[in-house]
């Protein structure tokens, strides 16, 4: 994942905040899992109508120094599914 990519909730993800972060089902593999921080949520929630990783950070407000550990969590988030690529327009990238 590059901080210039664009990435969006998988269309099988819901999210359900919590005082904690978020509850996150995906409804194609059954799987429950968790955001941990109300940050991480802040910059997932962001994703679909910023151009980039980086602008979404931006609008959560997300300082340069923490950016790192906020890739590491996208990175596994996109690994199990939970986020994709998306087209910088909107749409899914194939």
């Amino acid at each position: 994942m590059a901080l210039q990519q664009a990435w969006r909730l998988s269309p099988s993800v819901a999210l359900r905040p919590e005082p904690f972060g978020a509850l996150v089902y995906d409804f194609t593999s059954r799987r429950l899992s968790f955001l941990k921080r109300p940050e991480l949520l802040s910059v997932v929630r962001e994703l679909a109508d910023r151009d980039s990783v980086a602008a979404a950070f931006d609008a959560a407000g997300i300082r340069p120094d923490q950016r790192q550990q906020y890739m590491t969590a996208l990175n596994q988030l996109a690994r199990n599914g939970t986020i994709c690529p998306r087209a910088k327009d909107g749409g899914s990238e194939p």
